[in-house]
């Protein structure tokens, strides 16, 4: 049994640390309704004034526009590379896999500027080969190198924690390859794959470091907020589209874990039905 020191000081330990975490963003909820324009405390509250400056903004609308195409397009790439390389690594055996599996994760594992800089060289010395330069594709290509992790990540885990016996099951009553991959497979992986899907774009569509190397003269919503919150007057506009993008942001992280957390406990009752037997 756990001293009643040790549960009070746990507590404790939690609530600092979700108070670290989540009182400079109430800060940022509290300044978007600021009357006036300097961030003294306590703030003048409240007004709406600074929704409808934001939404009279038309770089405003030009850079959330181009983060969704690119969040959008790099999460689709991110799932089609990234299912196919959990698929090569959970179901082949090949000299390397291990180290397969380590390079597909290094990306997000490191530092945003060693990325960005990498990135932005392949870039440059890709002009006269292929034709490719800063702008919307290379962004592009550029988020989808770590949003590839999410997805991989996902759905091997996914994979390792289906049975093997569906498939044997499915080729037993004659079903081909594709047939097992629509009618077993793919069911089973589908809450992953959307769950890596929504990580994926909640990663790419608030990315700076990386775009900032990349984007050259194309606005993200990231580059915009990052070039306003320097100007003074602006701070009560990024304050807003703080807030939007915070509650926005909320809904697929809520929804992956949803997911994720619903397979988690199906796979767990499988199991347990599994070593119950047929008695």
């Amino acid at each position: 049994m756990e001293s009643r020191f040790v549960r009070i000081a746990v507590r404790l330990g939690a609530g600092f640390t979700m108070a670290f975490l989540y009182v400079p963003l109430v800060v940022v909820v509290i300044y978007a309704f600021n009357k006036s324009v300097s961030g003294a405390w306590p703030p003048q509250l409240f007004t709406l004034k600074w929704f409808h400056v934001a939404w009279q903004d038309s770089n405003l609308h030009t850079a959330l526009w181009t983060s969704i195409v690119a969040a959008i397009c790099a999460t689709c790439i991110a799932l089609l590379l990234g299912t196919l390389a959990s698929f090569a690594v959970h179901r082949f055996s090949f000299f390397g896999r291990d180290a397969v599996s380590f390079i597909l994760v290094l990306p997000i594992a490191l530092p945003g500027i060693v990325t960005a800089l990498a990135l932005s060289s392949a870039v440059e010395s890709s002009r006269t080969s292929i034709g490719l330069t800063f702008g919307l594709a290379a962004i592009i290509l550029g988020h989808a190198t770590f949003c590839v992790v999410v997805v991989y990540n996902n759905v091997i885990a996914r994979l390792r924690r289906t049975p093997g016996s569906l498939t044997e099951a499915s080729m037993d009553l004659g079903g081909d390859g594709p047939t097992t991959f629509r009618r077993v497979t793919l069911p089973n992986m589908r809450t992953a794959l959307i769950a890596g899907a929504l990580l994926a774009f909640g990663l790419s569509f608030d990315e700076i470091v990386v775009t900032k190397y990349l984007a050259g003269t194309v606005l993200t919503l990231p580059l915009w907020i990052y070039g306003n919150i320097q100007r003074a007057f602006n701070r009560p506009i990024v304050n807003v589209v703080a807030l939007v993008v915070l509650v926005l942001s909320m809904i697929p992280i809520y929804i992956a874990q949803r997911l994720t957390g619903t397979a988690q406990g199906i796979t767990s009752a499988e199991a347990e039905a599994e070593e119950a037997g047929p008695g």
